[in-house]
């Protein structure tokens, strides 16, 4: 091969396959291995020099080779053309023309060619050819297992679950992780037995040590996944320890290890690069979950990077998915850390991210609307934060996404305050203490707390202390720090406007300390502000003093980073609600960043002591 690359280097791209081709006979095959061999050196360059690849594999077909040859070919070129261009009629006239072929080239092109149709969003015509592919792959046991389970990944995607099911069924041996995944969208109490059975089979499965690895990635997602769905943030904590280890240790296994006899075994699930990114992903949410923010940038900006590179040798959807996701929570993050114009920013490329593809616009529309709509919350815009989570709501069929957004649109007729039907009406649809809609330990939290800001607004306050205190409890027992601090600074206003000033200082120190761990803004602002007037009250002159430099501070630092945020062109986002859907219309380009500016929402209330 290293010979092959100096010739490359030598002869100059579609130069040297002519060359490779006039200079071997036509009997013994060589000229193929040359053109070959050319061709892999072009696509493994740094970085991949994709059209003289495509030149050395389009030089095999004229030559008239063995029909193995030609079709092995035709996969090659399809393969190339679909992962590293944006030209997709031609390879899927490359890979039609090989699915006829023989069985190790067919199944391979079926599975490519599924994905690109269902990547030009053509899933009608990506179930009958994997059908077909799966009816006669029965002896093949590696391609029907992996066939089944992208069947079984489009009736997911399209809610088919029942059918999806089934479809793993068939392969039971090999799917029951898989069908573990599906369980986890309908019921999660169903999945903890499930969980076991699995992290039993694959401790006590023998083979491929990378196999083995990879295999216990695959459960150990999932179940960080479970615990992270079920809002238990403490109670992942072990598995999301193994996963990292697990991880470190497939990072140093080769893909050279002796081949397992089976077939069935060879299943990879994921590359490797993709798992290490795919872990740093599930640690961003654990630690945006707990309230560990600094943790999840750190995490993040790893993964980006990783990201980065493998996506300038890799079109694979999957990455897209991952960037679209860590964004989504690094966002988060940055409105609770006091970073709202960054924040916008990077809405803004989550945008041009989901306009790209329209299955990632519509699998994230609704994410994406509910940013825009804490993001309005941020800066004071409450109604467009209600339209955003409005048309947010109108687009999500997932419990937990409409359980979160139901809260946080709970919370803005909260701090409107005219809005006393509609507040009620949301309540009673998360009523944390009967018929609570999903089975979230930390969404059920946010409900209590919620009813606490409520009932405080309308000064019942032994009846929010009532639910403050569920709230503590059960942060307390899952490590939900953001909860525990919001709800601390409540229960100390609470006692402050009682005229308890004692117990009041017992809330609003600890949640100060908690909130400068975070780093939660809102929350400092909040507390300084409390801590400032409880001096006062208490006669402590030097602490008043101190607490109202904090408070001045916090105050200045949300001020101009308000001004900023708004001053941005993507600001002008807030106001598209319905019409985001139609950006699609045009055709993947990136959103304009030339909107007219509009009036700047009132800075006024961001310096004030308002609950987050």
């Amino acid at each position: 091969m290293a010979a092959v690359g100096a010739a490359a280097g030598a002869a100059g791209g579609s130069g040297a396959a002519a060359a490779a081709s006039s200079s071997a006979t036509d009997d013994d095959g060589s000229w193929y291995v040359a053109l070959l061999g050319l061709a892999e050196h072009f696509r493994t360059s740094s970085p991949p020099k994709v059209r003289l690849c495509v030149h050395c594999l389009q030089a095999v077909l004229p030559r008239k080779p063995p029909a193995r040859v030609e079709a092995r070919t035709h996969l090659q070129l399809g393969s190339v053309l679909y992962h590293h261009t944006r030209n997709g009629e031609q390879a899927r006239s490359h890979l039609e023309k090989a699915i006829p072929q023989f069985e190790d080239v067919k199944f391979e092109a079926a599975s490519l060619l599924s994905e690109l149709y269902c990547q030009e969003n053509s899933v009608d015509t990506a179930k009958p050819l994997l059908r077909k592919a799966i009816q006669i792959s029965q002896q093949t046991p590696y391609w029907h297992c992996r066939l089944l389970f992208q069947l079984a990944q489009l009736h997911t995607l399209e809610k088919d679950l029942v059918s999806a099911c089934d479809l793993l069924g068939v392969g039971a041996e090999y799917a029951l992780l898989s069908y573990g995944l599906l369980l986890m969208e309908r019921k999660l109490q169903e999945v903890h037995p499930l969980l076991t059975l699995c992290g039993q089979i694959v401790e006590n499965w023998q083979g491929n040590p990378i196999q083995k690895e990879s295999l216990r990635v695959f459960f150990l997602v999932l179940q960080v996944t479970h615990y992270l769905d079920a809002g238990q943030v403490k109670s992942v904590k072990p598995c999301l320890k193994q996963l990292q280890q697990c991880i470190q240790t497939i990072s140093t296994l080769h893909d050279d290890e002796i081949l397992p006899s089976n077939p069935a075994d060879l299943f990879h699930w994921l590359p490797k690069e993709h798992m290490c990114v795919l872990v740093y992903l599930v640690t961003v949410m654990h630690s945006m979950q707990a309230g560990y923010l600094e943790k999840a940038q750190k995490y993040t900006d790893k993964a980006l990077m990783q990201l980065e590179k493998l996506k300038m040798l890799d079109c694979s959807p999957i990455l897209s998915s991952f960037q679209v996701i860590l964004l989504e929570h690094i966002i988060m993050c940055r409105l609770v850390t006091g970073h709202k114009a960054t924040a916008l920013q990077e809405i803004s490329q989550v945008c041009q991210l989901c306009q790209q593809s329209p299955r990632l616009f519509s699998n994230h529309a609704a994410q994406l609307h509910t940013l825009l709509g804490l993001y309005c919350i941020s800066v004071n815009c409450m109604d467009n934060a209600e339209a955003q989570f409005t048309t947010a709501l109108r687009l999500t069929t997932h419990q937990e996404l409409w359980a979160f957004i139901v809260t946080n649109l709970a919370s803005v007729y909260i701090r409107e305050g005219n809005r006393h039907q509609e507040l009620y009406s949301l309540l009673e649809r998360i009523n944390p203490d009967h018929n609570f809609p999903v089975s979230s330990h930390c969404l059920r939290a946010a409900a209590f707390y919620i009813r606490g800001l409520f009932s405080f607004f309308q000064g019942r306050y032994n009846e929010a202390k009532r639910f403050l205190r569920e709230t503590l409890k059960m942060s307390n027992a899952e490590d939900l720090n953001r909860l525990t601090a919001c709800s601390l600074v409540l229960l100390g206003h609470i006692f402050y406007v009682l005229g308890n000033h004692r117990e009041s200082n017992n809330m609003v120190v600890p949640a100060m300390q908690l909130a400068s761990k975070i780093p939660d803004m809102s929350v400092q602002l909040w507390s300084s502000a409390l801590l400032r007037d409880l001096n006062k009250a208490c006669g402590n002159a030097i602490d008043a003093h101190e607490a109202a430099q904090m408070h001045q501070n916090f105050s200045q630092q949300l001020l101009q980073d308000h001004i900023e945020a708004c001053s941005l062109p993507e600001h002008n986002l807030i106001t598209v609600c319905q019409t985001l859907r139609t950006l699609l219309d045009s055709g993947p380009q990136p959103p304009p960043l030339s909107w007219r500016r509009t009036r700047l929402c009132s800075p006024s209330t961001v310096g004030k002591a308002v609950c987050p």
